[in-house]
């Protein structure tokens, strides 16, 4: 039976299972990225100074980092939504050994970026809620609490999409071997 789906070109039972499990996944990282990319994008808060015409605003654009956080999270959300028809194919073939070696690839490399990101946006927002004395840099997270709370709840769902995206490479890897 085993040998019959082989010659046809199907999955059998245990690569399907795999397959079904990554097209999951990336779902999942999907999620993940665009809502941290879009929860940071979205992030600024405003607080008045003195008067109600002086104010001091707080946007995600005026830190490189987390501009770079948010173009780094949207580049992998469309990386894995694109990823999603390799994911389909692997489902109904089981000889697509080309594509799951792009996949590996690709996606190692969509990890790096997104962690790339995810970790120069928490420098800041280590800065952001602690400061640093050494240099006068003050914690503003005091001020502008709701812009931290989004940013930091912004960074767990990135992190989230890191983890997803080493379990769909470890998946591959399985995949891979049972070759």
């Amino acid at each position: 039976m085993k040998q019959g789906a082989l010659q046809l070109g199907v999955a059998p039972p245990a690569n399907r299972g795999i397959a079904i499990l990554d097209f999951f996944l990336r779902l999942v990282a999907i999620v993940g990225t665009l809502a941290s990319a879009i929860a940071m994008a979205t992030t600024n808060q405003t607080l008045p100074f003195f008067s109600q015409f002086v104010r001091f605003r707080a946007k995600f654009n005026d830190l490189p980092s987390f501009t770079f956080f948010v173009v780094a999270s949207s580049i992998v959300c469309a990386y894995l939504i694109l990823s999603l028809a390799f994911s389909i194919l692997h489902i109904a073939k089981a000889k697509a050994v080309n594509t799951r070696f792009l996949l590996l690839f690709l996606d190692t490399a969509a990890m790096g970026l997104l962690m790339a990101g995810s970790a120069a946006a928490t420098a800041i927002v280590q800065l952001a809620h602690k400061g640093n004395n050494k240099v006068n840099w003050f914690a503003i997270c005091q001020q502008y609490n709701d812009f931290c709370k989004r940013v930091s709840g912004s960074l767990i769902g990135s992190y989230a999409g890191v983890v997803v995206l080493i379990l769909l490479i470890l998946l591959s890897g399985v995949a891979l071997s049972r070759r």
